[in-house]
């Protein structure tokens, strides 16, 4: 119960102004009076209230007092608020802890699908059209102007011709991870390498011009590096 408000005046009300308003509610909750709010446990809470308000040196005990439960008051709702604020905290870097392990395992799921999907097969697809060839070249050697072993050639071109347009088919089914980027790059331009190696080395079969031979060499020997790159890059990556 809060004195001044059971006398009806301000905190910072005067003693005269305390005693006078007193006064007032004496008169209208006395028992004896004729008032209709007359009442014993009012007169009981007003003559309380009056008693320790109306003295100078209890008044102030009791300003003190209410300070204080204001200070402690307020005190628990700042403690209150703190445990919200902290509580909030830590719900919140839960939850970005959750979406960031939710957006790895994403990322890990991506990647294991595209290195199973696409790089994988992509890769053995390259070393078709690449391993054979100086095998092939050496045999063709042995006579070039041989009808049976230019056509055995002609058969291992139109094969690679098959097999590096499966791999940009199956390259291109799927988005690479853009952590990939670096990867899918090399698989990307050692496809380009072969096909502009395989049609020079079409061009010596139909010429026997030396020249077009070393430049298809030279296109697969490039193809080769990128694909050793895509692979140094997969294990970096794992």
């Amino acid at each position: 119960m809060n004195y001044y408000r059971t006398l009806q005046v301000a905190e910072s009300a005067t003693q005269a102004e305390i005693k006078q308003a007193y006064r007032q509610l004496a008169k209208q909750f006395h028992p004896d009076s004729q008032h209709s709010t007359a009442g014993h446990e009012k007169i009981t809470q007003i003559n309380a209230a009056y008693e320790v308000l109306g003295d100078p040196h209890s008044r102030s005990n009791y300003d003190q007092e209410l300070q204080y439960q204001a200070q402690a008051q307020a005190a628990g709702l700042v403690q209150e608020k703190d445990t919200r604020s902290r509580h909030q905290r830590t719900v919140d870097l839960q939850n970005h802890y959750r979406r960031q392990r939710q957006a790895e395992k994403q990322a890990d799921d991506q990647q294991q699908r595209w290195l199973k999907q696409i790089y994988n097969p992509v890769d053995r697809l390259l070393a078709k059209v690449i391993s054979p060839l100086n095998s092939q070249i050496k045999a063709l050697s042995a006579d070039p102007f041989d009808d049976e072993l230019m056509e055995d050639f002609h058969s291992y071109l139109e094969a690679c011709k098959e097999w590096l347009d499966k791999a940009r088919r199956t390259f291109q089914s799927m988005p690479n991870p853009s952590h990939l980027a670096g990867v899918a790059a090399n698989l990307y331009y050692c496809l380009n390498q072969l096909e502009d190696g395989i049609e020079e080395i079409e061009r010596f079969t139909l010429s026997y011009d030396d020249g077009y031979l070393h430049t298809g060499q030279e296109l697969f020997r490039i193809a080769r590096q990128l694909r050793r790159e895509a692979k140094e890059g997969m294990k970096v990556i794992s």
